[in-house]
């Protein structure tokens, strides 16, 4: 039932992108999610910036491990790659799949759980060498599939919805994210589609690990009184420190570029993000400081939002190794596999 297909019905006068295609287009099948569930949210914000971006469907390969977050990719570009990996294990098949194949868009949808949890050695990992996909993480602070535990992302002090109050410090994969060197850092809310469409496609054409934590809450288990991951928690205290827009490279870009305001920030294929700063004593160049900003934040309990970090000269995986340009899937095998004496050569050079 996961995958009920929705109606297709055409609509002559929808607004069409580059490629000629409609919005609906993008779409995948109908959700089965609770109504309300942040996750469908940010699922609209994919469709929406994969079809503003004119991307064809083929092109786009998308991931997920286990989990109510890991439902998503079913719910968009259904024309697209997929693959529905093991719990936790979903970074380590897309550095597999983008090695044998570098010509793709890749984005993972992860939850708190797959990704802080089972999956935290292979979330590091993937953030490290800096593979080129943008790698969501819907992050709600319980185990929506089970019942609702507290999961590695939960606050101190948050309360269950039976009455248990959450005694272990979070894992917060943002300031995770800086401190292991990640080329792209950001945090949104599920409810803010303004900022999360524009992170989203900055995300997806950033050449490096785009890493976005999305804030998406579990109406089941996780949006009453006293949780901190609830609609009503984040929005009174959500801290934007940056806003974000996006310029396709082929518009014009005109803005009044205020001393100290707008930063822009142009991505390798001549595409822009604009950034302007809410807070002026805000770098989002400098990691240093965007780690003290987000920690002096939290401790008055703000959640700061907002691509929080970003570095373009960042080598991604391919460009680090000196891989070759055309895709590993399309080489002879004997390219591939050079034969007895070329590898003898190779393991000589560890002894």
């Amino acid at each position: 039932m996961s995958f009920m297909k929705k109606p297709e019905v055409g609509h002559s006068h929808l607004p069409r992108n580059g490629l000629g295609r409609t919005l609906r287009e993008y779409e995948g099948s109908m959700s089965t999610l609770c109504a309300g569930c942040g996750h469908d949210s940010v699922t609209a914000a994919l469709i929406q910036a994969f079809w503003e971006l004119s991307i064809e469907p083929c092109q786009i390969v998308k991931m997920s491990g286990i989990g109510c977050s890991s439902k998503t990719p079913a719910y968009f570009v259904q024309e697209a790659h997929g693959i529905n990996a093991v719990h936790g294990r979903m970074p380590s098949i897309a550095t597999g799949a983008h090695a044998a194949n570098r010509n793709l868009y890749y984005v993972g949808i992860s939850g708190d759980g797959d990704s802080l949890s089972i999956g935290l050695g292979q979330f590091i990992h993937a953030l490290r060498r800096n593979i080129n996909m943008l790698y969501l993480i819907e992050n709600n602070g319980v185990y929506g599939l089970t019942k609702g535990q507290f999961s590695a992302s939960a606050d101190v002090g948050s309360k269950a919805k039976k009455g248990e109050i959450n005694q272990q410090p979070p894992i917060d994969p943002v300031t995770l994210a800086l401190s292991l060197g990640g080329s792209f850092v950001g945090r949104s809310f599920s409810g803010d589609k303004g900022q999360l469409v524009p992170l989203i496609k900055a995300g997806i054409l950033h050449k490096g690990f785009a890493l976005l934590d999305v804030l998406s809450p579990c109406v089941t288990f996780n949006d009453h009184e006293d949780s901190t991951k609830s609609y009503a928690h984040i929005r009174e205290y959500d801290r934007p420190a940056v806003h974000a827009d996006f310029i396709p490279p082929q518009q014009s870009i005109s803005t009044d570029y205020a001393n100290g305001e707008i930063i822009p920030v142009e991505l390798h294929d001549g595409s822009t993000v604009l950034l302007s700063k809410v807070s002026k004593d805000y770098d989002p160049a400098d990691r240093a400081a965007a780690y003290q900003y987000l920690l002096d934040h939290q401790k008055r309990g703000e959640i700061v939002t907002g691509l929080l970090y970003l570095n373009e000269n960042q080598e991604e995986f391919h460009t680090a190794h000196r891989t070759t340009e055309e895709p590993l899937r399309d080489l002879p095998h004997g390219a591939l596999c050079p034969g007895s004496a070329i590898l003898e050569e190779i393991q000589h050079l560890y002894r």
